[in-house]
């Protein structure tokens, strides 16, 4: 918990989002699947009333699940 409250491992981690997303080794589907679910939640949030999670929250989880499993899975931190 006291990780995920820390700047500097936010930096971090939208620091290797940012490389995977410009990286031509990573595959346009595996780009798509960080920015597609973080692009709709943050253009339609009232079409989904029955998810509670605010825009910035939930831009968050998927950004730490994406650059965890992406950085892994092409060896990029």
């Amino acid at each position: 918990m006291r990780k995920l409250l820390s700047l500097k491992h936010w930096q971090k981690t939208f620091a290797l989002i940012f490389r995977l997303l410009k990286s031509r080794d990573v595959l346009i589907r595996d780009k798509l699947l960080f920015l597609v679910p973080v692009i709709v939640y943050w253009i339609v949030p009232d079409v989904l009333p029955l998810i509670p999670i605010d825009d910035i929250a939930f831009t968050m989880i998927v950004a730490e699940w994406f650059a965890r499993r992406m950085g892994t899975k092409y060896n990029i931190e």
